[in-house]
């Protein structure tokens, strides 16, 4: 009966930002420090929107938040709750962005309509696409396109030398086997993630295998019964609002094949903020710091 109280306990504890216990854990944005700089630098620009993922938490990494007027609603940081949100869900609105008057548009290839784009453009304003980062290797890249687009390439080079530093983030020693779901239960998607999703970058940093990665040929592949029974992982790692969104722990483990799994089995599932997990940016670090932590609490 003490077993069976505690585990109750665990589900009710599941959704707990920075619970953790024997078989669930959650990484919140709380739970998560952003390396940044504090020395004061000058740009080339003055009114900067934002419209790149990821890209409005790098400028306040480089301590370039005063003169960005504008940002995209990815932008989820706290610190940047001041910056107006200039599009709708993911959708550039240009009357919106004009009316910022800005001297520079910041865009990554995800960021649209064409349209919207076009607009701003034909009003004179200057637009410049940022690379997208999808692991780790990306990072380093994206801030010097940051840093150059505002002008303040040298402090781009002091960050990326701060975030290699912490990038040697503690690691896992058993090599626990990990699935990355993701999982938009009101749109009845349902994927296992592979090579190249984001998640494997992370998994492989902190010293666990990403089962999908191994075996699987796309980034992000159906979740069957048969494939994830196939994986069997040790530990699921998903979303926090995918998660939510199939019904929390126990609606996880009534997906196909997911009870058939360790993972499942134990009910061993880390779920980390939608906006946090695959950004890949200066918080990156400590993300992975918190990965491993996770890992150690969860797996076998």
């Amino acid at each position: 009966m003490k077993k069976l109280g505690i585990f109750t306990l665990v589900l009710l504890l599941a959704g707990c930002a920075g619970a953790s216990n024997s078989s669930t854990y959650t990484i919140s944005q709380d739970d998560v420090r952003s390396i940044s700089l504090d020395t004061p630098a000058t740009f080339s620009v003055s009114r900067v929107v934002v419209l790149a993922n990821g890209v409005a938490e790098i400028m306040e990494s480089l301590n370039a938040k005063s003169i960005l007027v504008g940002r995209d609603i990815s932008s989820t940081e706290k610190s940047l709750e001041s910056v107006p949100i200039v599009t709708s869900g993911h959708q550039v609105i240009p009357e919106k962005i004009l009316s910022l008057k800005p001297d520079l548009v910041i865009i990554d290839a995800s960021t649209g309509p064409t349209s919207a784009i076009n607009q701003i453009r034909s009003a004179g304003v200057k637009v410049i696409q940022t690379p997208e980062s999808w692991n780790l290797f990306d990072i380093n890249e994206k801030i010097r396109a940051v840093g150059e687009a505002i002008g303040a390439s040298t402090q781009a080079e002091t960050l990326i030398a701060k975030m290699k530093q912490g990038l040697s983030a503690a690691s896992v020693s058993n090599k626990p086997r990990v699935a990355f779901l993701y999982l938009r239960g009101t749109s009845s998607v349902y994927l296992i993630g592979g090579p190249g999703s984001g998640a494997d970058s992370l998994l492989d940093c902190v010293g666990a295998i990403d089962v999908g990665a191994q075996t699987l040929n796309r980034p992000f592949n159906t979740l069957t019964a048969e494939s994830l029974a196939t994986l069997n992982p040790d530990v699921i790692l998903v979303m926090s609002k995918g998660l939510e969104s199939v019904g929390g722990v126990q609606g996880l483990i009534k997906l196909p094949g997911v009870a058939q799994t360790s993972a499942g089995k134990n009910s061993a599932v880390i779920d980390v903020d939608d906006s946090l997990l695959l950004s890949f940016g200066p918080r990156t670090p400590s993300l992975l710091e918190q990965l491993a932590k996770a890992l150690k609490k969860v797996a076998p």
